[in-house]
């Protein structure tokens, strides 16, 4: 059987629980890292408990260096991701991704699904758990209660987006972003910043309050003094959807999990590697794949085991 070469393109949070998650797949191989950040911080960080490895891996600064990539795994902030994604596309690579600025799909799809088609490639987006997992079973709801509403709670936990956003923001140091659900859909945003010197928390929280991330929930922001001791990766999501199946009212439905985020985020995105390498050229996003096209198996293995 002829493995499916992967790269890992970006290696932070995701990017480490990538390659954990990619390295106990029986059919993918791990082709290398790709990073702009020091080699040595990498390998510092792949002789840690977390990103431990019996593997010789390559560190790159640049994906040429590795020879024959099938597929690249982009575990990068939203923001960059269209830009390098695309730059993979033009190099022959599949590509999945985890951006998750909702708002922002459908253009985002546009985009990559000319690049894919005319470079023969396929780029799998926003394949995370939300936007991602949550598509898929949101979409089933829809399917089993045509009419109805879909309320998506997220939390309490770190949102790894909204994370980076504000860090990007001039004047922090670090910073982490806590989704809390009120309910009903409804969520508050609890953002913890350091500053830099001389950075004007007033004008931080404003920036931050006006962000495209935040500008549509409750956002509070705390400065601290050290974020580190608040960091927990831990998240989690409850839907609810209350509708009609044809004439039959009050059809209640319920999914929830509680999830390490970078872990899931990672694991999605790994088993999207497998599902490039079966379509056809194109952009796609993860509620237009047949299920059967992430798992590693027979379909007759999985039509026995999960029909």
């Amino acid at each position: 059987m002829n493995k499916i070469k992967v790269a890992i393109v970006g290696f932070g949070n995701v990017g480490c629980s990538a390659l954990e998650a990619l390295l106990q797949e029986p059919d993918m191989e791990l082709a290398g890292i790709v990073d702009l950040m020091d080699i040595n911080k990498i390998k510092s960080s792949l002789n840690s408990q977390k990103c431990s490895s019996r593997e010789e891996i390559k560190i790159v600064n640049d994906i040429d260096q590795l020879g024959k990539v099938d597929v690249a795994l982009v575990c990068a902030p939203s923001r960059s991701v269209k830009s390098a994604v695309s730059n993979l596309l033009e190099k022959g690579i599949n590509t999945v991704d985890s951006f998750d600025i909702h708002p922002e799909i459908p253009m985002l799809k546009n985009d990559l699904d000319s690049a894919a088609k005319k470079n023969n490639r396929v780029s799998i987006i926003s394949a995370g758990w939300d936007p991602g997992i949550d598509s898929v079973i949101r979409g089933w709801f829809l399917a089993m209660a045509p009419k109805g509403i879909t309320h998506t709670n997220y939390g309490p936990g770190m949102s790894m987006g909204h994370t980076c956003a504000v860090k990007d923001i001039p004047g922090v140091k670090n910073a982490l972003s806590v989704t809390v659900p009120a309910g009903m859909g409804i969520h508050r945003r609890m953002v913890y910043v350091e500053l830099q010197d001389g950075a004007r928390f007033e004008d931080v929280e404003i920036s931050i309050k006006t962000d495209p991330y935040f500008i549509k929930d409750r956002t509070y922001v705390f400065e601290v003094d050290d974020v580190r001791n608040l960091i927990d990766v831990g998240h989690g999501v409850l839907m609810e959807r209350k509708g009609v199946s044809g004439t039959t009212h009050n059809q209640i439905m319920k999914f929830e999990m509680r999830i390490n985020n970078p872990a899931l985020t990672s694991q999605v995105m790994v088993s999207a590697a497998r599902a490039t390498v079966r379509q056809k050229p194109g952009c796609y996003t993860m509620i237009e794949l047949p299920v059967i096209d992430f798992l590693h198996g027979s379909l007759e293995d999985f039509v026995t085991k999960l029909v």
